[in-house]
């Protein structure tokens, strides 16, 4: 494997775990707002529950996302800070005010209405922002004028292709959070909170796959170069498909738990992470060995042999120490009763 390679690979890594991380951490913002007056049921509390510790574990993997494409890729950088300046800025003033409103909230108790809905509202728009960079990189949005790349923001905003991959972003947070709030709920014996969550799950789950479908019929006629490629890996789609399955009929399987409801959420929630890393799979190897279609190759937006070298050492030295506290932290959340079952007041 070639130096490139490995550096594309990390960076693939860094950027499917925050996927999975943030779709579950902006996911539950929004449950938590759509449910805050269902006090009963207490999934605004199971919701909040969950957010609470979880979203700076989360903004961990953003950042070693920026540098590590930072460090291994500096060609690719640039051209990706030049043209999603705008964009790019929206997204950090958006993260910046969510974070400062979870973080406050637990010694302001007022602005705890207000934590809800920013949330819930940024909860879906950051994710939308965040996939529109993959279809820029697919190509047709960025021109050159007078040696300045500029995105077409006018031709990126009317194109299928676009609308294709946001709504793939929403439904797929709204699908995979309220997985693992099911699942969550189901450890902390809420079973209010947990058939809710199964149902909203069971809804958006054939929604979610709708609009995987829709993006593979936009890239058909917008990026046709990446579809091509994705038709060579695609028992790796088809496994995806598969996966997606297995996680709908163990939402219907007797529980391991109760024998008043249905459903094995944990499993579901190994089956949907195998399937969105397989279907993540097809996607990265068909897009190689392009960054940015046609301009950026990972040849040629990579940085020093030696630079790389030192980077790759320290990430590996880095991955030793954390992982472990990474592991612990996920036992301690999902397994320590005193929080599974806390009283959270009203």
């Amino acid at each position: 494997m070639t130096n490139e390679l490995i550096a594309i690979t990390v960076l693939w890594g860094f950027i499917f775990i925050y996927a999975v991380m943030a779709t579950m951490d902006f996911g539950a913002g929004f449950w938590s707002m759509v449910y805050m007056n269902r006090e009963k049921t207490k999934a605004t509390n199971i919701a909040n529950r969950y957010l609470s510790p979880t979203w700076e574990v989360t903004n961990v993997f953003i950042v070693a996302i920026v540098v590590a494409l930072f460090s291994f890729f500096p060609g690719a950088t640039f051209l990706l800070g030049t043209v999603l300046l705008i964009p790019g800025s929206i997204i950090l003033l958006l993260l910046a005010i969510r974070s400062a409103f979870l973080v406050f909230a637990h010694i302001a108790k007022e602005y705890k209405k207000a934590l809800t809905y920013i949330s819930g509202i940024s909860g879906l728009i950051i994710p939308a922002l965040l996939i529109s960079v993959l279809p820029i990189t697919h190509g047709g949005f960025i021109e050159t004028v007078d040696g300045v790349a500029r995105l077409r923001m006018d031709k990126l905003f009317t194109s299928p292709h676009e609308y294709a991959f946001i709504g793939f972003a929403i439904s797929s947070t709204l699908f995979l959070s309220s997985l693992l709030l099911a699942d969550y709920s189901n450890v902390a014996n809420e079973l209010e909170a947990y058939q809710i969550y199964r149902r909203d799950a069971l809804v958006l789950g054939p929604i979610s796959l709708l609009m995987a479908l829709f993006i593979m019929l936009t890239m058909q006629n917008e990026a046709t170069w990446l579809y091509e490629q994705m038709m060579n890996y695609l028992p790796w789609i088809i496994g995806s498909i598969a996966m997606f399955f297995v996680a709908g009929i163990a939402l219907f399987l007797p529980s391991a738990k109760q024998t008043t409801v249905k459903g094995r959420p944990r499993l579901a929630v190994v089956a949907i992470v195998v399937q969105y890393f397989l279907a993540s799979y097809a996607y990265g190897k068909a897009h190689l060995p392009y960054m940015i279609y046609p301009d950026v190759t990972i040849q040629s937006g990579f940085t020093h042999p030696n630079t790389f070298r030192a980077l790759f050492t320290s990430y590996i030295v880095g991955f030793v120490i954390l992982f472990p506290g990474f592991v612990y932290f996920w036992r301690l959340f999902m397994k320590d009763k005193r929080y599974l079952q806390q009283n959270d007041p009203s």
